[in-house]
């Protein structure tokens, strides 16, 4: 399919499976089995304290839309998320929240998918998001780059109807719920010691993906607000995951070093751990932290 001549093929699909990523009103359309664009609401309880996307949303958009042509091209394979970096450009203020994801390139046990941030500008159609950015007219918010394990498809639970490779040209809008709350407590995290950075997060179906465990982007902001616990003058921007394994119990636990911090800024390690299985070591996050131009 030319990516010019979308509308002829579009329709509409809702997905059914509710988790956290509801509170977002996720549309996406895939553009091309190379390419997936998303679009995601930006309420203020997905806003971080400088009134901008909070950083581990715009890490669960990248996660989510960057594993479509992923899956798409090694297909009947199925993916989880390796590594996932996001460097910012500027606040995403207005929204809302748009993310270009594009097959980098693919390997026997990897592969690779390059996605770039925008701020939408206030447009929500789809299509005209497309050619927005196609025309270089949304505002660059960040980029990333996002490595995923290739894995049998039967690590996956009920993933047959799950082939975005046949997704071209559809226009896809997830299940959406209102949000009541901060996204923070939406999760339902729990902060045991804010100087530390210890915070918990149980596996529960809200915040798991098919394979079984938390999602990577729940575990992204479990890490940023374990950030912002430590250091909350300042707001997370950029963040390097680089996911090491499954969640077998629960819950997730947060570990917070100060890598570095002057003035303006700071760098924070947070381990995340499995509480329920001996500590065993989830994900490893690198969190750059900014003071907001209004302070």
């Amino acid at each position: 399919m030319n990516e010019n001549d979308i509308s002829a093929n579009s329709s509409m699909v809702t997905t059914g499976h509710y988790t956290f990523t509801a509170d977002f009103g996720l549309t996406s359309l895939q553009v091309s089995k190379e390419r997936a664009v998303m679009r995601a609401d930006l309420p203020d309880e997905l806003r971080n304290r400088a009134g901008a996307a909070a950083l581990g949303v715009l890490t669960t958009v990248v996660d989510i839309v960057t594993s479509t042509p992923a899956l798409a091209a090694c297909s009947p394979d199925w993916t989880a998320t390796q590594d996932l970096a996001i460097y910012a450009a500027e606040p995403l203020t207005e929204g809302p929240i748009v993310v270009d994801a594009r097959l980098m390139r693919i390997g026997k046990k990897t592969v690779h998918v390059t996605a770039e941030i925008f701020d939408g500008g206030g447009i929500t159609d789809l299509e005209e998001l497309v050619a927005a950015i196609d025309d270089r007219a949304l505002r660059p918010a960040g980029r990333s780059l996002v490595t995923f394990a290739r894995l049998p498809r039967s690590a996956a639970a009920d993933s047959d109807y799950y082939n975005p490779g046949e997704w071209v040209g559809t226009v896809r809008e997830y299940t959406k719920h209102p949000v009541d709350k901060d996204i923070y407590a939406r999760l339902g995290m729990r902060t045991l010691d804010s100087r530390k950075g210890i915070l918990e997060l149980d596996l529960t179906p809200f915040v798991a993906n098919m394979i079984g465990t938390i999602q990577g982007g729940a575990q992204a902001l479990l890490a940023e607000h374990a950030a912002h616990t430590v250091r909350p003058d300042l707001v997370a921007t950029d963040i390097q995951a680089h996911y090491l394994s499954q969640v077998k119990q629960g819950p997730a636990r947060s570990q917070v070093t100060v890598v570095r911090e002057s003035g303006d800024h700071a760098v924070l390690d947070v381990r995340l751990v499995d509480a329920g299985a001996d500590d065993q070591v989830l994900a490893l996050t690198t969190i750059t932290l900014q003071r907001p131009p209004s302070d």
